[in-house]
């Protein structure tokens, strides 16, 4: 059954922290997963969640600590000294540990790294903090099994079992040769079902998939999507094995890319939390919102040069000016949305892109002609408004159609031809564009029909 955190739950733990009711504390927990114990704690104070910490075994506490965002662990860390933080540092796998001791300050860094029983893990925590936590580097940990070429199977199966206890799972068996140079893998079951006496170097794959650690975390988990990896070796350039990235390390990079997609899309300038302050949120909304307003002040600016010319002639038009914004806006969030979809997938600059762009274009015009047919059945017959106005409309939307489809569609190709992110392509900027053109087509298929037939 899922976890469910309501109010009362955690006002009865606070309290029970307050009386240091160590046996309600570990009642309570006692059924949780890590990662609600970690949203848990979250909502307390921090000394408060300090203590619970306390009250936890070393490995439990550890494994909290690595499903916290890294903004609250920060906070939480400063209530812990030096000796408490390398305790869970020292059990944590070596990419985790990095996490945690990058958002530290120096000397606490050093002090926790200096405590570090395993001098292993202190090792590869000082291989791994150079990179960048955006890099391949900065998403790989240590921690793997790996076997040399030459090695038979009875002594690989043997090395499995020695370097598996410092692996938590072991998801593939990467192959090196005596300079430590990637190889191939060999999987679990090719091992088990191998003759007796035989060789690694008889049963491995050559064809390996890898990444080198300066390869972009975006790269890596593109890599890994499309070949449905559940590890990923990581090489230098002299392709020489250094670490490996797991799964669960590249889905926290998918759901930091939507996120950050949702705020372009919906025009929020810069990462925000729930609890952040109000401030803080409202800056975050402000500039595309200004641009928005900025837009929709000009629009009514170029509106205002028709109100003597049609609008006056014609009252009528403007009550269908708001159906052709709002078709403009939606059709155009529909194309740069699918648009981006498409560019995020590499094989969308092979041969493939054109006939998606084909059909793009071919959807559009369907989509105009049935909308057109649809609102001029309805002005015409339905509403009884004139001809020559039911035209104008049904004509303006088919137009609108079309260019919004165009612009949603190009705008996120030349973004991602000059390195810009194209998920800003959408929100207020395509709304705001396709304004213009939506009212500069409408208005000005009125003045033809009104003036010319």
């Amino acid at each position: 059954m899922a976890f469910e955190l309501t109010k009362e739950y955690v006002e009865r733990l606070s309290q029970a922290v307050e009386l240091r009711d160590e046996s309600t504390i570990r009642l309570e927990l006692r059924d949780l997963f890590a990662a609600d114990i970690s949203v848990l704690l979250d909502e307390l104070e921090g000394p408060e969640a300090h203590y619970i910490l306390t009250l936890l075994d070393t490995e439990t506490g550890a494994e909290i600590l690595a499903e916290y965002d890294s903004d609250s662990r920060r906070e939480l860390l400063t209530y812990f000294d030096s000796a408490e933080i390398a305790r869970y540092v020292n059990i944590l796998d070596s990419d985790d540990a990095v996490d945690l001791l990058k958002e530290q300050p120096v000397r606490i860094r050093e002090e926790v790294i200096a405590l570090i029983e395993d001098r292993e893990q202190a090792r590869f925590i000082l291989d791994l903090l150079p990179y960048e936590p955006d890099t391949a580097g900065g998403l790989m940990q240590k921690e793997l099994v790996k076997i040399n070429v030459r090695q038979t199977v009875t002594e690989c199966v043997e090395e499995i079992r020695r370097q598996a206890e410092d692996v938590e799972k072991v998801y593939t068996v990467y192959v090196v040769d005596d300079d430590q140079i990637l190889l191939g893998i060999v999987s679990l079951k090719d091992i088990i079902l191998a003759k007796r006496g035989s060789k690694i170097e008889q049963i491995y794959d050559d064809d390996v998939i890898y990444a080198s650690t300066y390869d972009s975390a975006e790269d890596v988990a593109e890599l890994m999507s499309r070949y449905d990896l559940d590890a990923l070796p990581v090489v230098n350039v002299q392709k020489r094995l250094l670490g490996q990235i797991t799964i669960d390390d590249v889905v926290d990079v998918i759901t930091e890319q939507a996120q950050e997609d949702i705020a372009a899309i919906t025009g929020v300038s810069e990462e925000v939390e729930e609890d952040d302050s109000v401030w803080k949120i409202t800056r975050s909304r402000l500039p595309w919102l200004g641009i928005g307003m900025i837009g929709s002040l000009l629009a009514a600016k170029f509106l205002g040069i028709f109100e003597h010319d049609l609008l006056m002639m014609v009252p009528a038009l403007a009550l269908f000016i708001p159906i052709i914004g709002s078709t403009g806006g939606n059709v155009g969030i529909q194309s740069s949305s699918f648009m981006v979809q498409i560019l995020s997938d590499k094989s969308a600059l092979s041969g493939e892109f054109w006939p998606r762009m084909l059909k793009i274009l071919t959807v559009a015009v369907l989509k105009g002609v049935l909308i057109a047919a649809f609102v001029f059945l309805i002005t015409y017959l339905i509403l009884s408004h004139p001809l020559k106005l039911s035209m104008v409309v049904s004509i303006s939307l088919m137009a609108v159609v079309l260019l919004s489809s165009f612009t949603g569609t190009v705008t996120p190709i030349i973004l991602n031809r000059y390195g810009i992110n194209p998920s800003v392509a959408s929100g207020p900027f395509i709304t705001t564009a396709n304004d213009f053109l939506g009212y500069s087509v409408y208005f000005g298929i009125a003045y033809l029909l009104y003036h010319y037939w």
